[in-house]
């Protein structure tokens, strides 16, 4: 009698090993489907857009690089000279831009400042 109920256990435990697998596998599925839509796509998007933004810089636009502010002077292959203030210049890699204003909206924040 113990025979027969030790082997009822194992046939129920090798149809939950099974289970248990294709569990795993659906919660493996849905983690990845979480990470590309809430972290990989979103920042692809990020990239993209900055993508656009380096790539229409043009003189007298306003480009920021690692917290450094300056006046977009000359656009060259890979790099972009700045103007900082009272004249000075510095040469950097347009990869390290992060944002880039249009002078059209530089020059409107200049008039709220100066009010």
């Amino acid at each position: 009698m113990y025979f027969f109920l030790d082997a009822q256990p194992a046939q129920a435990s090798q149809g939950q090993v099974g289970q248990g697998f294709e569990q795993t596998f659906i919660m493996l599925a849905i983690a990845l489907i979480f990470f590309y839509f809430i972290l990989w796509r979103p920042e692809q998007k990020k990239k993209k857009q900055v993508e656009e933004l380096r790539a229409g810089m043009k003189k007298g636009d306003r480009a920021m690089v690692a917290g450094i502010v300056g006046e977009v002077v000359k656009v060259n292959a890979d790099t972009v000279i700045l103007k900082m203030v009272e004249g000075a210049k510095i040469e950097v890699l347009k990869a390290a831009i992060y944002d880039v204003q249009p002078r059209a909206n530089s020059d409107k924040a200049e008039e709220k400042t100066a009010e």
